[in-house]
């Protein structure tokens, strides 16, 4: 599925394009944005593979990574990125992640991102099972997970190396027979 243009009522969901490195950037770039996620703040460069590694795996077939651009609609501006990703050990199933520029935290969009990643893949991909990980410092993930209908599953022990040392990941899923579409 090619071009994805998923939205709500504040944010869209499109394909990423090179001219959103620096956007990305802001986000990927920032150790505040990063803190909990599986990888240390990136440079520049390291985004600009990012990106141009999203735009050849939006073309692929088939496509089994769907990595976007979070637009806040007012303005159109690139707020984050969230991806969903195709689980090769399970059948109908896709991993979740979102990262949002910490500016935009507090204001729901992280619910409505991961809305929009589940109808995604609920809708669009036919899919059975969705589940993501976060950090278990991560209060406000779990939140917004609960928010969008998940349910937290356990703990990945060990899961993270990252700052030198091991994290556990604590998992949350969602089944299509439990999705309902948000607000």
């Amino acid at each position: 599925m090619h071009p994805v243009n998923r939205s709500s009522e504040r944010l869209a969901l499109r394909e990423l394009a090179a001219a959103d490195v620096d956007a990305v950037l802001a986000v990927y770039g920032s150790s505040a944005a990063t803190e909990h996620l599986s990888f240390e703040p990136r440079d520049r460069e390291q985004v600009q593979q990012i990106v141009a590694r999203s735009i050849a795996a939006a073309t692929a077939t088939p496509r089994t990574e769907y990595a976007l651009a979070v637009i806040e609609q007012t303005t159109a501006e690139l707020i984050g990125s969230c991806r969903l990703a195709l689980d090769p050990h399970q059948q109908r199933g896709a991993t979740i992640g979102f990262a949002l520029h910490p500016q935009k935290w507090g204001r729901g969009y992280g619910v409505e991102t991961v809305r929009l990643l589940l109808a995604l893949g609920f809708h669009d991909l036919n899919l059975h099972r969705i589940w993501g990980a976060r950090s278990p410092l991560n209060m406000a993930s779990a939140k917004t997970t609960s928010a969008a209908g998940m349910v937290e599953e356990g703990t990945i022990r060990e899961h993270v190396f990252k700052a030198g040392k091991w994290r556990d990941s604590v998992v949350h899923a969602i089944l299509e027979r439990e999705y309902q579409p948000g607000p």
